[in-house]
C-alpha cells in the first residue's frame, strides 16, 4: 500500500498546532454491507478524532468498494453536514466528503454544492454572532470548509478534527474575513491564507514560513502505523491469522503510545484473540499508569468480562506476566501479574459467578436454550483449579475461596463443581 507523499503546513492557525504523521487504515477482505457497514463508519467517525484528517478519510475508502462510496457517504455522512453533532465531527466529515474526489478540481465533486450552502450558512451565523459582540464556536469549521473550496484541504489533511476544532484562529482568518468569490483551486496546496509566518529564528531573525514535505521515512512509518491499526480493529471481529499477528506484535507499543486504541476496544479483542490481548492491555497500563488517565477503565474491563475461554486464557496470561508498571495505589512499582491478583481476580471471579447464576435463570425460564451455563461453570471451576494449582490462590484462605466454595456447592451436581469443593473443602478443614 503506498500513500500519495504531500507537503503541508505546520502551523495552519499560527498556534501550537501539531500535525500528526498521515496515516491510512485499511480494513481487510470480507467487507460488511447494509447496516453493519453503516455502522462501521459511525464507529469510525467516533473513534477518528485524535487521528489525521487524512487517516480518517483513507480508513472510510477501506471500508466499502469504490462504486458504493458516494452512496455511503450521501446516506452516512451527508446528513451529519449540517447536523447538530460535535464540530470535529462536523470538521470530519467535511474533509471526508472532499478526500473522495480530492485528486480531482473541486469544481468536479458531487459534494461541492452542498459544502458550498454549509459554509454560507455558517458564515452567515457567525457573523451575526459577531455583530452581537461573541464569537462562533463554529468559526474552525468554517476555515476548514473555506479551505477545502479553494482547493486547499490537502493543509488540513496532517491535522487532527480535535485540534482544528480547538485551535484559536487569528482575526484575519474569522468567518466576516473569508469569501469564495473569485477563489480559482490552486495547482498545489499554499502558503498559509494569512501570509508568510513570522517565527524568531536563533538570532531573533524573522523566518518565512516553509512548505514542509513528508520525508519516505515519515510514509513509510505512517503506513505501518495504519497497518497495524487495521489489524486492530480486524482484531475485535475475527481472529487474526499467524502472520497478522507476528506483524501487529511489534507495532503494539506505539500503536498504544498513540491513544488511538482505547479501553473500549479490549473486551472484543480479547474475544477473539487473547494472545494479541495480552501485550496490547500491558501497553495500555504502562501507558496510562504513567499519565493523568490511570488504569481503572483497563481494570474495570478485565473485572467484567464473562466466564468464557479466551477471558480465562487472559486473566491467566496476566496473573502470571512480570512486567513492571506505576502502582497507582501506592505510587511506588508493581508487576502486572500482582495488580490483576489484588485488583481484578477477586471481582472477575464475583462478575462470573453473577454471569452463571443469570444464564441458570435464564435457562430454567426459557429465555435461552444453550448450554452456556453448564459449560461455564465447567471452564470457571476449572480455571479456578489451575489457579490454586499455581499457587495464585490458596484454598485455605477465607478471602480467596468462600464466595467459590458456596458456589461450587450449590451446584455439585456437576462434576468439575463437586470436585472444586472437595478440593476447597479440605483446604479449609
Amino acid at each position: 500500500m503506498q500513500t500519495a507523499t504531500a507537503y503541508y503546513h505546520p502551523h495552519p492557525f499560527q498556534t501550537s498546532l501539531k500535525p500528526q504523521h498521515q496515516a491510512v487504515s485499511s480494513i481487510p477482505s470480507g467487507e460488511t454491507s447494509g447496516m453493519g457497514l453503516r455502522m462501521s463508519v459511525s464507529h469510525l467517525l467516533s473513534r477518528a478524532y485524535m487521528l489525521p484528517c487524512s487517516a480518517a478519510a483513507q480508513a472510510f475508502n477501506q471500508l466499502a468498494q469504490p462504486t458504493s462510496r458516494f452512496q455511503l457517504a450521501l446516506d452516512v455522512l451527508f446528513p451529519l453536514l449540517d447536523s447538530n453533532v460535535e464540530l470535529q465531527k462536523r470538521i470530519l466529515v467535511s474533509y471526508i466528503l472532499y478526500s473522495l474526489y480530492a485528486p480531482h478540481p473541486i469544481a468536479m465533486n458531487p459534494f461541492r454544492s452542498a459544502l458550498v450552502s454549509t459554509f454560507d450558512n455558517e458564515k452567515e451565523q457567525a457573523i451575526r454572532v459577531s455583530n452581537a459582540g461573541g464569537i462562533s464556536e463554529n468559526e474552525q469549521l468554517i476555515w476548514v470548509l473555506w479551505k477545502i473550496l479553494r482547493g486547499d484541504g490537502n493543509d488540513i489533511a496532517p491535522f487532527t478534527p480535535t485540534n482544528l476544532a480547538t485551535s484559536p484562529l487569528p482575526p484575519k482568518l474569522r468567518a466576516s474575513n473569508l469569501s469564495l468569490e473569485g477563489d480559482t483551486p490552486p495547482d498545489r496546496p499554499k502558503f498559509d491564507p494569512f501570509g508568510p509566518t513570522t517565527v524568531d529564528g536563533p538570532n531573533g531573525s524573522v523566518r518565512g514560513n516553509q512548505d514542509v514535505f513528508a520525508t519516505a521515512e515519515q510514509d513509510k512509518e505512517a503506513n505501518t502505523f495504519a497497518e497495524g491499526m487495521s489489524l486492530v480493529l480486524a482484531a475485535r471481529d475475527r481472529v487474526l491469522t499467524l502472520s497478522e499477528q507476528r506483524m501487529l506484535a511489534p507495532l503494539i507499543p506505539h500503536l498504544a503510545e498513540s491513544a488511538a486504541i482505547t479501553s473500549i476496544d479490549l473486551a472484543p479483542v480479547i474475544s477473539m484473540n487473547p494472545a494479541i490481548a495480552q501485550p496490547l492491555l500491558i501497553a495500555l497500563l504502562i501507558r496510562a499508569s504513567s499519565t493523568s488517565l490511570g488504569i481503572s477503565p483497563y481494570l474495570e474491563i478485565l473485572r467484567h468480562l464473562p466466564p468464557t475461554l479466551p477471558s480465562f486464557d487472559i486473566i491467566g496470561r496476566l496473573l502470571r506476566d512480570p512486567t513492571v508498571i506505576n502502582d497507582p495505589v501506592t505510587g511506588g512499582r508493581t508487576t502486572v501479574a500482582d495488580l490483576v491478583r489484588s485488583e481484578v481476580l477477586g471481582w472477575f471471579i464475583h462478575e462470573a459467578i453473577g454471569w452463571l447464576d443469570r444464564a441458570e435463570q435464564e435457562e430454567r425460564e426459557g429465555s435461552i436454550s444453550d448450554d452456556r451455563f453448564a459449560k461455564g461453570l465447567q471452564n470457571l471451576c476449572r480455571f479456578f483449579n489451575s489457579l490454586i494449582k499455581l499457587g495464585i490462590i490458596d484454598p485455605a484462605s477465607d478471602a480467596d475461596s468462600t464466595e467459590m466454595a458456596h458456589f461450587t456447592l450449590r451446584n455439585s451436581i456437576f462434576e468439575e463443581a463437586n470436585s472444586l469443593y472437595r478440593v476447597l473443602a479440605n483446604g479449609k478443614f
